[in-house]
């Protein structure tokens, strides 16, 4: 397999440049195990360990190697590698880690990378007791934040009465984006998938458990290669088929990724990623009377006439401003965590000074 079958372009080569001169090669992570990673090379697969040097310099996980990730690596003669450094990403899918939202403002936010490199994030929701709109305008902000193409795909149509109707709301707040509707499991419409596949690119797939992620994968690969659970009749929720994430390869070219369900997307992006995906409001608010209008009870508030005259649907405005106040609270914490530690820092160097003098 070619660097170029595995996605290797222009800006990889570009920062790759210091590392061959140093007898390095470049490789592409496609597994994470508990102490190794599997990493992809021309010279094949191979079994590699982080040098010291990088756990010594990271800051936080997301400075750590992930899947798709592009790495300089240096063979040993036993077979195995060490991983020297990690290229910079061309795009990565960031969330929160999980259950950070519900800490105390006191604690830093700690980002956490799901996956590098990708090119086209399949958003995967179920057309039965799954769906919820909502959830998808989430999704959506946090494809727009990674840099990747959003394709969102609506999976179980043969369990939803009012397809057209779904297709079409969905089509009013995602602006732009393709939108297919299939049924994985009955192959109904699976092919439409295939033309976003060639060799070098990398697709991820994205979406809550038991939406049919891993079904979607085996049908387009032509074999069961992940596993696949029933839904759950009592609560009619998935379960977490995936526990972990890797790069498969398509037969006929490209790179698929498959992701553990998440039932918490906790989102970390920029006002403007939260734009793109509500584009709608944004644009209703330049026509506020008052540039910093926050859409509650201000007079010639634009957005709230558009609720009025029902041309906005409010849950969509409440869930807009819901995202904003989550992230401007992430940032809260991010700030005050750190002043906190350039207060600490200071802290011990006047202690170190007075030491010193005496």
């Amino acid at each position: 397999m070619t660097l170029q079958e595995l996605g290797w372009n222009s800006f990889f080569k570009n920062n790759f440049q210091n590392y061959g001169d140093n007898g390095l090669i470049p490789a592409r992570v496609l597994l994470e195990q508990k102490s190794e990673l599997i990493v992809f090379s021309e010279k094949g697969e191979s079994t590699a360990k982080l040098a010291g040097k990088i756990r010594f310099n990271a800051q936080t996980k997301s400075d750590l190697p992930v899947i798709g990730d592009w790495v300089a690596l240096r063979q040993l003669n036993d077979g195995t590698a060490i991983i020297e450094a990690i290229l910079p990403r061309q795009s990565q899918i960031v969330r929160i880690s999980p259950g950070m939202r519900k800490k105390r403002i006191g604690r830093i936010s700690e980002e956490q990378v799901i996956g590098a490199n990708i090119d086209i994030i399949f958003i995967v929701t179920g057309l039965d007791r799954d769906y919820n709109i909502r959830r998808i305008e989430r999704y959506l902000t946090l494809v727009y934040n990674s840099g990747a193409i959003p394709v969102i795909v609506l999976n179980k149509s043969d369990l939803c009465s009012d397809v057209d109707e779904k297709l079409s709301e969905i089509e009013s707040i995602a602006i732009g984006v393709p939108v297919h509707v299939l049924s994985a499991a009955s192959d109904d419409n699976l092919q439409i998938l295939h033309q976003y596949f060639s060799p070098g690119k990398t697709i991820a797939l994205l979406g809550s458990s038991g939406v049919g992620k891993s079904t979607i994968i085996n049908k387009l690969l032509g074999y069961e290669r992940q596993k696949v659970r029933e839904i759950s009749s009592s609560v009619g929720k998935g379960q977490h088929t995936t526990s972990s994430r890797e790069l498969i390869f398509m037969p006929g070219g490209g790179i698929i990724v498959d992701n553990p369900g998440m039932r918490e997307i906790t989102l970390s992006a920029e006002d403007e990623d939260i734009g793109d995906t509500f584009q709608d409001i944004e644009l209703l608010a330049r026509n506020c009377r008052f540039s910093d209008c926050r859409h509650l009870s201000e007079p010639g508030c634009a957005v709230k006439k558009a609720i009025e005259d029902e041309e906005l649907d409010n849950e969509r405005f409440m869930n807009y401003q819901k995202m904003k106040n989550e992230m401007k609270f992430i940032d809260d914490k991010k700030e005050f965590g750190s002043r906190k530690a350039v207060k600490e820092k200071w802290k011990r160097i006047m202690k170190d000074n007075n030491m010193g003098g005496e």
